[in-house]
């Protein structure tokens, strides 16, 4: 439902000054935006009274010499408030409230911005209504915190695997093409390295102890906005990519599509359109960050009218594990009889898909699978089994002939891609997400972005983009150095990376290391946590589709843990975050139908927590937990599971070793 007010809170300043001030308050009128109109537009937040983002000037400039917010000439000004509910099948909740106020001006030269105050945060997008073709030469995104600022930073690595997150990553324009995944420093905005740029969402903490995270949102064709500071000050600037003149296949084994020339324009269009929301998400209560719905609100409605055939689920995989099976009587590699192996793993474990990594083409040949292939009997074989294949592949390959790849392999039944080796966010390759999502909805296939940028609320757009990664993910502990603290990573990443959308961690290890004992060794991968750990954090990553990474032979020997994994669901009815701290621990609820399920990881600290589960109402209910054993110390792969009849109080206490976790499954009875 919405409610038009077309009162506008005015404060006119000095004559000399010949600003105006408009006020936003957001619903429940903790959070205020005041927006001033004078030689430039700047604007500020409030939250709970206090400045949180100190005056802020944005700005995008146009070929021609046009600057939209340079001498803005105001024709109207409106407010609108907006109470709505948004259906979400295909996400951690059935059903997404979305209300806000609005406030949006227009200007002369044919263009507007829109502030948008929410409960949790804010945002603003420029809107382009000219009929004309331009180009974008220049944005000007600024975001002034307050002294004494802190800040959670990815930086942009050195190289694009490479687990050392220190030293000089080079020039911006190396910067522009890595992978986006990194570990956090944690550290005031003032010591900000500014020859490095950082990827979002960043983590900002204010001194008054708000915690305000910087994304955006409804990224669709426009370059994605990287964050540096300047001469070590607390003011966070955007930098783009600039337009790709001329590309070429290259990079990791010619998957790559590898910028030669750049424009000087960031990006052109044929006429105006809506860019993207720059957003700021803020509260006190970091457990909140932990489900935040903000990315998913933003986005642009679903275009798929029918989604009934997008099918979430679970995946066995082969690449983590190497196709390391044993005890049978072929040799395992890129070859049929050992994807029937893992087939049948799946169909045994009522799992919905398999996914064939890297090797199964060469040499960009995507319609030639290596002759040690059929690839037709292996998807009737699955198909019998009622397991989808979903085939990885290099972006360049796939880019250039996108349709006939698609209808080509949806004919023969594959079920969905995972296309990897992006490593961009120019406005080409943007381009390219939206135009994957679309033209693998025609078709009926699911996707999995690997290798790209954070989500901005595609996965609402199209519901078939099931999952991205743009995390350090569990394939790192194949070559991580024991001095990278995955183990901290993950009671980070959840508060920061997961705000933007699901993400493709590929959780699942049965061989658990404690920090002493983890190593890297790429063929027989293990995990930094224990047992109990990585069984949590099928509850607690959000993700449509989640991995089952381990060897089926590994799996085989730990049914009980398979059989607990295999039985959590990827999409919610509900979700709700009950605890926390960042970098130290936090325990999510999520319920599908009439079970809860709850998931709990913690730092490399001893643990316990109580949880107050009062919100499960009356009733009697099994509690079957899966947590640490008394031993997972020393020996991580030592866990406990155990049924238990829920107290009349509803709280439960539970111990997390070092590195440790639980997850629990609340049937009612």
């Amino acid at each position: 439902m919405k409610y038009f007010i077309f009162l506008t809170l005015l404060f006119v300043f000095p004559s000399f000054l010949s600003a105006k001030v408009f006020s936003l308050l957001s619903p429940d009128g903790r959070i205020q935006v005041q927006v001033e109109i004078g030689e430039n537009i700047r604007y500020n937040v409030l939250f709970e009274g206090t400045v949180v983002l100190e005056k802020s000037p944005i700005s995008m400039t146009l070929s021609g010499g046009k600057t939209l917010g340079k001498n803005p000439r105001l024709l109207d000004s409106e407010i609108e408030e907006v109470r709505n509910t948004i259906s979400s099948p295909v996400y951690k909740r059935e059903t997404t409230p979305d209300n806000y106020n609005e406030l949006s001006f227009t200007f002369q030269s044919d263009y507007g911005v829109i502030f948008r105050a929410y409960d949790d945060g804010i945002a603003y997008r420029f809107v382009s209504t000219t009929k004309k073709a331009f180009t974008v030469e220049n944005e000007e995104a600024v975001f002034n915190f307050p002294r004494h600022s802190k800040a959670f930073v990815t930086y942009v690595r050195e190289s694009g695997y490479h687990d050392d997150n220190m030293g000089n990553s080079g020039s911006f324009e190396e910067q522009f093409f890595k992978s986006f995944v990194n570990t956090y420093q944690h550290f005031p905005l003032e010591q900000w390295d500014k020859d490095r740029l950082a990827f979002m969402p960043l983590l900002v903490e204010t001194a008054g102890g708000v915690k305000i995270c910087l994304t955006e949102a409804d990224l669709i064709n426009y370059p994605g906005m990287y964050l540096n500071v300047r001469d070590r000050n607390n003011s966070v600037h955007g930098v783009f990519a600039p337009y790709p003149k001329s590309v070429r296949k290259g990079g990791d084994s010619n998957y790559h599509e590898v910028v030669t020339e750049r424009e000087h324009y960031l990006a052109r269009f044929e006429e105006g359109r809506n860019f993207p929301w720059r957003t700021l998400i803020m509260t006190k209560n970091e457990v909140e960050l932990l489900d935040n719905d903000m990315v998913y609100r933003l986005a642009s409605e679903t275009v798929q009218e029918d989604i009934s055939w997008i099918k979430p689920g679970k995946s066995a995989w082969e690449w983590w594990n190497d196709k390391n099976i044993y005890g049978v009587d072929f040799k395992t590699g890129i070859n049929n009889e050992t994807y029937k192996h893992y087939i049948d793993f799946a169909a045994k474990n009522n799992l919905e898909y398999l996914i064939m990594d890297e090797g199964w083409y060469e040499d960009g040949k995507i319609f030639e699978p290596i002759p040690e292939l059929d690839l037709a009997e292996l998807i009737d074989y699955a198909r019998q089994r009622e397991v989808g294949i979903i085939l990885w592949t290099g972006c360049y390959p796939f880019k250039t002939n996108m349709e006939e790849v698609c209808r080509h392999y949806a004919e023969m039944g594959i079920k969905g891609f995972k296309v990897d080796f992006m490593d961009r966010d120019d406005q080409e390759m943007v381009r390219f997400h939206y135009e994957t999502a679309a033209m693998a909805a025609k078709y009926q296939l699911v996707i999995n972005f690997h290798g790209t940028y954070k989500p901005t609320g595609l996965q609402r757009t199209y519901p078939n983009v099931l999952t991205v990664e743009a995390v350090q993910g569990l394939e790192h502990m194949k070559w991580a150095s024991p001095a990278v603290n995955q183990v901290e990573y993950d009671v980070i990443m959840p508060y920061i990376r997961m705000l933007a959308g699901p993400l493709d961690y590929t959780q699942g290890a049965m061989r658990n290391a404690n920090r002493e004992n983890y190593k890297p060794v790429y063929s027989e991968p293990m995990s930094q946590g224990t047992r109990a750990r990585q069984v949590a954090k099928y509850i607690v990553f959000e993700s449509p589709l989640s991995m089952l990474s381990d060897s089926p032979s590994a799996y085989e020997k730990e049914q009980e843990s398979v059989d607990f994994i295999a039985a959590i669901p990827t999409v919610w009815d509900d979700s709700r975050a009950l605890d926390g701290a960042i970098a130290k621990y936090l325990a999510i609820a999520r319920r599908k139908g009439t079970d809860w399920y709850v998931g709990s990881i913690n730092n490399w600290d001893e643990r316990t927590i109580k949880l107050d589960l009062s919100f499960l109402g009356e009733g009697n209910f099994q509690v079957e937990i899966f947590r640490d054993g008394v031993n997972a110390e020393r020996v991580a792969q030592d866990y406990k599971r155990e049924i238990i009849r829920l107290p009349e109080n509803r709280e439960i206490v539970l111990r997390m070793a070092p590195g440790g976790g639980f997850a629990i499954r609340i049937t009612s009875k």
